[in-house]
């Protein structure tokens, strides 16, 4: 078996003498190596490797036969990296089974057309093992089509390639460009293993200078900390309460609930090793009825005591707002200072169906939402706790970074409450735990992260774990973290400079393609 002639490109050098299904299926087993780069696995070397034979497969592949190498690896990649999207819909969603992988096998074939088309374009630049493929086009376009991800169709960021080294050494370049720059630097690396592998004579030493002034500055900047301590240290429980989710909103279970979170609390408060809390966290939605119907019997009661030892305590809860007859998912703080967050970015098809005029029929099917929850603002005043702004994301939220740090400076430390009950035991609660870790990294501040089922932690200004509870038990994490102050450049400037820079060096490249073939 020889490789198809259709698969070649004639414009370009050769392709390498392989067998097309050979390729295609070296493409997909080097994709599915790529979720073993990120937790709970965490071998972070596994993802420039990957990208290294990405990149060896792809020079003088004819246009077609390009796109099906990146469509295999975007295949294996989040074949098994999202394949967990399944249980939320099957398990805990009640939609047949055939219906909820459709359903997952659909997202994996959207999100493998991003790698495919960059494999696609770079073909039809009649690209070769040269600087302008493997230093430029091929880097840069990856971390472009990544940050397209994060927001075309209100987004799905997951399995973004910088993650795979919040505990590695390019790390130290989170607090300056987030983690689409680190995701830069991974693939630029990748391209100059391959441009070492290929270039000749003293060119060849371009490859290894780079990659060692790259990989040693990111060391470097680890040794940075970006912001300053703003306060004594603050002593905080976050309460995991285990509530399955088959029986979170069971109205019949709803008291046996709040009463569960209410002891858990008290322990806190009224220790018998001294050791109280100044602030409590309880998960997304830990009260499961809407603020109006528990407010006089149970919140109110429960702010007063609160005052009364002298604690804060912050809580999901969903929020009706019986005029408009909007609802919202909410995170209320109870306590000295009293305020609430309203969720911005709701999740498709599980808060609120998109297009609901064109794809009701899609309740027909699956048991998706009837009525839709409401967005709060992005710009929404913070709210106070244990006498600090806290910068608040619900769940999902905590994937923008770029949302996230609309909070700050002025946000003293971060706070995501969370029910990844909905992922079951899969890769997702690990998964959106080291996304919450870069969150802390990029912007130099703790992350408290408050979950139904876990993974609950404290996360310090560095991203590492400074405690971290067990998952399907009833436990509260305790610890302590400081109010901090400053901004890192990440917060000051965002994505956009990397952004614009990808894409000024994404259209040179094309413009040198068209002039080179002129």
């Amino acid at each position: 078996m020889t490789t198809p002639i259709s698969d070649i490109d004639p414009h370009t050098a050769a392709a390498p003498a392989l067998p097309g299904l050979l390729v295609l299926l070296i493409a997909m087993a080097a994709g599915a190596s790529v979720p073993f780069a990120f937790a709970p696995f965490e071998y972070y070397p596994l993802m420039p490797l990957a990208l290294i034979i990405l990149f060896l497969l792809l020079p003088g592949r004819a246009p077609g036969a390009a796109f099906r190498i990146g469509f295999g690896f975007g295949l294996g990649m989040f074949g098994i990296g999202v394949n967990w999207v399944y249980i939320s819909i099957h398990y805990f969603g009640h939609s047949p089974l055939p219906a909820a992988i459709g359903v997952m096998l659909l997202l994996v074939a959207f999100m493998s057309l991003f790698p495919a088309a960059l494999a696609y374009v770079g073909a039809r630049l009649q690209i070769r093992h040269d600087a302008r493929a493997l230093l430029l086009f091929l880097p840069a376009g990856w971390m472009l089509l990544e940050w397209l991800r994060s927001w075309l169709f209100t987004g799905f960021p997951w399995l973004n390639v910088g993650y795979t080294q919040i505990d590695g050494p390019l790390a130290g370049f989170a607090p300056l460009f987030g983690v689409y720059g680190v995701g830069w630097l991974i693939a630029l690396s990748a391209g100059l293993c391959v441009w070492t592998l290929r270039a000749t004579g003293t060119a060849r030493w371009l490859g290894p200078v780079l990659l060692a002034t790259i990989w040693s500055a990111g060391l470097g900047l680890t040794q940075i900390e970006w912001t300053q301590t703003a306060g004594a240290p603050i002593k905080v429980s976050l309460v995991q309460g285990n509530i399955p989710q088959d029986e979170k909103w069971d109205p019949q279970q709803q008291l046996v609930t709040m009463e569960k979170y209410l002891q858990m609390t008290r322990a806190e408060w009224y220790p018998q090793n001294g050791r109280k809390s100044d602030l409590v966290i309880w998960p997304e939605t830990a009260v499961p009825a809407f603020y109006d119907q528990v407010e006089e019997n149970f919140l109110i009661p429960l702010r007063d005591e609160a005052r009364r030892v002298g604690s804060d305590l912050l809580t999901g809860i969903p929020v009706l707002d019986r005029g408009k007859w909007e609802y919202y998912n909410a995170v209320i703080s109870l306590g000295e200072e009293e305020g609430a967050y309203y969720k911005h970015h709701l999740v498709p098809f599980g808060e609120y169906l998109p297009l609901r005029r064109f794809l009701g029929a899609l309740l027909q099917v699956m048991p998706l939402p009837v009525a839709d929850f409401s967005s709060g603002q992005l710009d929404q005043p913070l709210i106070r706790a244990a006498g600090y702004p806290v910068g608040v994301s619900v769940c999902y939220e905590v994937i923008f970074g770029e949302e996230v740090i609309t909070q700050l400076p002025q946000a003293a430390y971060l706070v995501n409450v969370s029910n990844d009950a909905w992922f079951g035991d899969s890769l997702a609660p690990h998964q959106h735990l080291e996304m919450a870790r870069m969150r802390a990294l990029e912007t130099g501040r703790y992350m408290l992260r408050a979950t139904n089922t876990g993974i609950s932690a404290i996360i310090g200004p560095d991203g590492k774990l400074r405690e971290r509870g067990p998952q399907f038990e009833a436990v509260v994490v305790r610890g302590e973290f400081e109010p901090r102050s400053g901004a890192t450049p990440y917060v000051r400037w965002g994505n956009w400079p990397v952004v614009i820079a990808a894409f000024l060096i994404v259209l040179g490249s094309m413009l040198w393609g068209r002039k080179e073939t002129a």
